[in-house]
């Protein structure tokens, strides 16, 4: 077979075989369902909507009206207003004292007058040496007295009026109370508030107890140092509580 003949046989299988894809191509698109519409449908879209954001507006401030003169003269002289007159005018200057420098500022305040204190009112009981005033704290029944032989107090017999007494419930003293030391020109009475340990020793004295009328500082040391040498009588009882009452006199 010539080689143009060859030629021309396998451009027409080419062609020939490329219109029946064609075609088997179109009846596979038609039968799957391609469909164009006619005329074709309106083109839809997302409306948007942008908003623009406004300007500030400046604010606006009411300018002031400067005071005008009526009639206005560049000539005339420009005097101060005065807010306000008085009545009368004065016919010279104010005077005053002239103020000095004192201790605590530059005008010297003078303090008020101070109320002289009763110091008979702070100790009422002052005056009366006789009552005692801590019976009615320290004894089972309150008695105007700790009569001689009472079982709360030291004395045995006799009255003690100006003599030193203790009392600790319970308890009775071995020997005697031990007499303050002291020098200094004054009288009155002064509690001495005491705690004994179950040897009867006393542990702590603090003057200055209920019932005390005398403030000097040498009598109340005088009298702690004199509880503090006092002894008692042993007691099953760890700790206790009670008086020992000192009377100061004049020397």
């Amino acid at each position: 077979m010539e080689p143009g003949i060859k030629d021309k046989k396998s451009k027409l299988f080419g062609v020939g075989l490329t219109v029946i894809c064609h075609i088997a191509l179109l009846f596979i698109c038609v039968g799957s369902g391609l469909k164009y519409n006619y005329p074709p449908p309106e083109e839809q879209g997302i409306l948007m909507e942008f908003i623009s954001e406004e300007e500030p507006k400046p604010i606006e401030v009411a300018a002031g009206i400067e005071p005008k003169a009526l009639v206005p003269n560049p000539e005339e002289e420009v005097t101060l207003v005065q807010r306000s007159e008085g009545p009368e005018k004065g016919t010279k200057s104010n005077e005053a004292l002239e103020a000095t420098v004192g201790d605590d500022g530059d005008v010297e305040v003078p303090e008020p007058p101070r109320k002289e204190i009763n110091r008979r009112a702070l100790f009422p009981t002052a005056g009366n040496d006789k009552k005692d005033t801590l019976a009615p704290q320290t004894a089972e029944r309150p008695s105007d007295n700790l009569t001689a032989g009472h079982s709360l107090g030291n004395t045995r017999t006799g009255s003690t009026d100006g003599t030193p007494s203790a009392q600790l419930k319970g308890r009775s003293l071995v020997g005697s109370l031990p007499l303050p030391a002291y020098s200094v020109q004054a009288s009155g009475r002064v509690v001495v508030r005491i705690m004994v340990d179950k040897d009867g020793n006393v542990t702590s004295a603090q003057p200055g107890y209920t019932g005390t009328t005398v403030t000097d500082r040498t009598l109340w040391k005088a009298a702690e140092e004199a509880a503090l040498k006092a002894k008692f009588n042993t007691s099953s009882t760890i700790s206790q509580e009670g008086t020992i009452t000192y009377i100061f006199t004049l020397k």
